[in-house]
């Protein structure tokens, strides 16, 4: 044995010291493996010992296998050395880059790794590091894993390399930097300047982050300091993993009221899953938002829903915009209408025979509107929706949303969509919405920041209401609100009052979504409570809630 290689027997078993700055771990190596056999070494010595075909091993590795490989690629990569790192891996190019890159980017000026035990090839492991950027240093400390395999071309154990051996959280073509945030922090505020936080107000969360994304950096804010995981073109995916400096926030104002922001919220807190908007009718400012559960998805901005008989507002319009119906005209309201081979009916089957058209919207008769089809073209209500009250126009809100959809359809489909069923999607932003737009006669495209701070162009409707059609659809929601399917939540408010229920039916759902949207006044708002039944009942005081509190 050659004297660069000594090595000391301890109880027939070579301990070799494997060390790196920072990191200390004793492997030890040879005596009895894990079958019980003994140990030998194998030299070649320049070839004198003769030549051997090496025997590629198969199967999983051993116990020794495991923690030996896995204590040199931590003690490597904790020294410094990716190059002997990446060698230890299943893929040692990529490995060496992002190892590389890593170090770098991150901004490490140190890293110890420190092992625990191992489940199986799996291993768990510390990772504690000093990271150091622009005279701002901060300690990192996060818990990672690596697992052993075995190389088929050489039979030899390595780490199979990944990306979450960095770190956990990174996924493919990710990686971790540290610099400056990509916008400063925000301290939002409700449009009369009381303060609106994450904490007091859980259900704006994903809002306000998506609004310091936009607007942070067109505040007086400075950014802070963040290692965080962005995408291959370095763009943030919203994964900070450590802050080395909040920065300092900007104002930004809002169009939200903090009282009605907060009555929204109660309005909908503690329900499986409920959404509501409120959107004021004179400017198109959008005064609340809230969604239940409030770590869920945002159904109030993003949802995609059929809407049901809150869709009515928008076809009744049609229909007197051509002429079809008017409110005191007698119009038919059948138990059963047959139009492109589906049979549709009313709730309970009902009928109402030698009523009017304004009777029919109030009851929210199905057959009335359905028996109207055959008189309608194929994108009549798609107009409608489009033209008058600006649905799906690529509303700018400041934030993300679902601007609504109402697809040309044909037959029995577009049968369908004329009460809100059918490939009709929208969501509460959008029947809050339609209410405003009925209140003042013309579409106004809701925001929540002011186009002023990003110049951004809004939405416009096409054409406004004819002033018979727009008298109309008020008289209509009005008699709905004071003695048709919304009045028990409507009860008692006077003045410009108007609304409209819904009950959504979902495939495969026990009980249909429940819908509801109304004005009162300079507000409009609207709610769905999914899979909780009719609209007046379960959507109705949601709403209420709301105009409430913007009347208090």
């Amino acid at each position: 044995m050659r004297d660069t290689k000594k090595m000391a027997l301890i109880g027939g078993a070579a301990a070799v010291v494997v060390a790196g700055t920072g990191y200390g771990v004793y492997a030890l190596v040879g005596g009895e493996d894990s079958k019980g056999g003994k140990a030998s070494v194998a030299s070649s010595d320049d070839g004198k010992a003769g030549k051997a075909e090496k025997k590629i091993e198969q199967g999983p590795p051993s116990a020794s296998e495991v923690r030996t490989t896995s204590q040199r690629f931590l003690s490597a990569w904790s020294a410094g050395d990716t190059k002997e790192a990446a060698r230890l891996t299943d893929d040692t190019a990529e490995a060496a880059e992002r190892l590389n890159g890593f170090r770098k980017d991150a901004h490490l000026a140190a890293i110890k790794l420190s092992p625990r035990s191992a489940s199986g090839a799996r291993v768990p492991f510390t990772v504690t590091a000093q990271i150091s950027y622009a005279q701002q240093k901060s300690a990192w400390s996060y818990a990672s894993a690596l697992e052993v395999v075995r190389d088929k071309k050489t039979g030899d154990a390595v780490v199979h390399w990944k990306p979450a051996v960095l770190n956990p959280k990174l996924k493919e073509g990710q990686s971790i930097v540290t610099a400056k945030a990509g916008a400063p922090p925000i301290k939002a505020v409700d449009r009369n300047g009381a303060a609106l936080t994450k904490e007091e107000h859980p259900m704006l969360g994903s809002i306000l982050d998506d609004l310091r994304k936009r607007y942070g950096d067109k505040t007086d804010g400075t950014p802070g300091v963040e290692t965080r995981i962005v995408d291959r073109k370095g763009k943030d995916t919203g994964t900070t993993l450590l802050t080395l400096s909040k920065g300092t926030p900007g104002t930004l104002k809002t169009t939200l009221d903090k009282a009605m922001q907060t009555a929204a919220e109660q309005s909908v807190k503690g329900k499986p899953r409920a959404a509501a908007v409120a959107v004021q009718p004179s400017t198109g400012e959008v005064r609340a938002v809230a969604n239940s559960p409030a770590d869920g998805f945002n159904i109030a901005f993003r949802g995609s829903l059929a809407p049901g008989s809150t869709m009515k507002v928008i076809s009744a319009a049609m229909l007197l915009d051509k002429g079809l119906a008017a409110p005191d005209r007698p119009h038919p309201c059948p138990k059963y209408v047959t139009y492109g081979g589906w049979k549709f009916h009313n709730d309970d089957k009902f009928q109402i025979k030698g009523g009017t058209f304004a009777q029919s919207f109030a009851r929210s008769c199905n057959t009335a509107f359905i028996s109207q089809a055959k008189e309608l073209k194929d994108d009549d209500l798609s107009k409608e929706a489009r033209e008058v009250f600006g649905i799906g126009q690529n509303w700018q809100v400041g934030t993300g949303t679902f601007d609504g959809s109402v697809p040309v359809q044909s037959d029995a489909q577009m049968a369908a969509e004329l009460i809100g069923q059918g490939a009709v999607r929208m969501n509460p932003l959008n029947m809050a919405s339609v209410a405003a737009t009925v209140q003042s006669g013309t579409f106004r495209q809701p925001v929540i920041v002011s186009p002023q701070l990003d110049n951004r162009t809004l939405a416009k409707a096409a054409r406004g209401m004819k002033p018979q059609v727009h008298s109309g659809v008020k008289s209509l929601m009005r008699l709905t609100a004071t003695s048709g399917t919304a009045a028990e939540p409507m009860a008692g408010l006077g003045g410009d009052v108007g609304a409209k229920t819904g009950s959504a039916e979902v495939d495969g759902q026990k009980k249909p979504n429940a819908w509801f949207t109304a004005y009162h006044g300079d507000m409009a708002a609207a709610a769905v409570v999914p899979a909780s039944g009719h609209g007046g009942e379960n959507a109705g005081p949601v709403v209420r809630r709301m105009l409430d509190a913007a009347s208090g």
